[in-house]
């Protein structure tokens, strides 16, 4: 979180009784999270701890999201609207965030489908398991990684020119996953094209 450009006393608490609704984010994904409100204790209290905390309306105290069921979010960073009255709270989910078990409290939320195949990618390399292709393509190394890109690339170029539609999304697909791989095995990620792709358009 950017320290010198995030004053709370700038915050138009008084709109609404000293709360302020507070979406949560997935960093990574994208994905919304969930909906909770922060007073001034609260907001205080997350960026103190590094974990979302919210004023429990039904409880009627500080209410840190996973204190009972483990799942915090840990905050990654935090913005106001234009209007200074509600706050954008960047978070990593450490397991489902809604009580359903789900990891949204909006069942239809949409994600970025490429970040989230990234995180998987990630826990993957962190984590190898011997049934998983994945961990099998890390452990043949860079260079293999690296023809493999190469073959899913030429294989999506054909499908352009030569077979229809769903092909082509199919060969797509197999053409960034291998790609993440090759990032990961780098030691690298999807946020960081991301980056590259956000400083050439500007922004």
């Amino acid at each position: 979180m950017n320290e010198a450009t995030f004053d709370p006393e700038a915050l138009a608490w008084d709109k609404a009784g000293g709360l302020l609704p507070a979406i949560v984010q997935d960093a990574q994904t994208l994905r919304v999270l969930m909906l909770g409100y922060m007073d001034r204790a609260a907001l205080a209290a997350t960026r103190e701890r590094g974990l979302v905390t919210f004023f429990s309306r039904s409880k009627g105290r500080l209410w840190t999201k996973g204190e009972s069921s483990g799942h915090v979010l840990e905050l990654v960073s935090m913005e106001a609207d234009c209007d200074a009255d509600a706050l954008l709270v960047l978070a990593r989910p450490r397991g489902p965030t809604c009580h359903l078990q789900r990891p949204s409290c909006f069942a239809g939320a949409p994600r970025d489908a490429v970040a989230a195949l990234d995180a998987v990618i990630a826990s993957r390399a962190a984590s190898p398991q011997a049934d998983s292709y994945t961990a099998r393509l890390f452990g043949s190394g860079v260079r293999r990684i690296a023809q493999k890109v190469g073959e899913e690339g030429v294989e999506t170029a054909l499908a352009g020119v030569a077979q229809d539609d769903e092909a082509l999304l199919g060969e797509a697909a197999d053409l960034v996953y291998h790609l993440a791989v090759l990032l990961r095995a780098r030691g690298l990620g999807w946020p960081q094209v991301c980056e590259v792709l956000e400083r050439r358009a500007g922004g």
